[in-house]
């Protein structure tokens, strides 16, 4: 039963080691190249949903009272930026000027 109970637990911390579960990797943070000018706090004109973009490829959505609702990696191709949190989902969204994302249905203003 202890045996069982150890692989099963193994198991488990191998597959959360190689999923999307993991935090920040060193590799991708290392990668991270970007160069573009979204970096920083995106957020709803009701302020209960804030973005932010971080230079390291990574962001942290807070939603209302709940800070690090969402958290996970980005990429901006041109006006266009690609999520992937850090349970599996993946999104899109749009720049379309240097102020304004529109991302889920939702538009985010440039926190000034």
């Amino acid at each position: 039963m202890i045996a069982m109970h150890f692989m099963t637990t193994a198991a488990l911390v191998l597959a959360l080691v190689h999923s999307d579960f993991a935090l920040a990797n060193p590799e991708d943070i290392q990668a991270c190249n970007q160069q573009h000018p979204y970096v920083g706090m995106w957020v709803t004109s009701d302020g209960r949903i804030r973005h932010e973009l971080l230079a390291n490829c990574r962001y942290d959505e807070a939603r209302g009272t709940r800070e690090s609702a969402y958290q996970g990696r980005y990429e901006v191709e041109g006006n266009k930026i690609y999520y992937w949190d850090d349970t599996g989902f993946s999104a899109d969204g749009m720049f379309v000027d240097e102020n304004t994302l529109h991302h889920a249905g939702m538009i985010f203003r440039r926190h000034q």
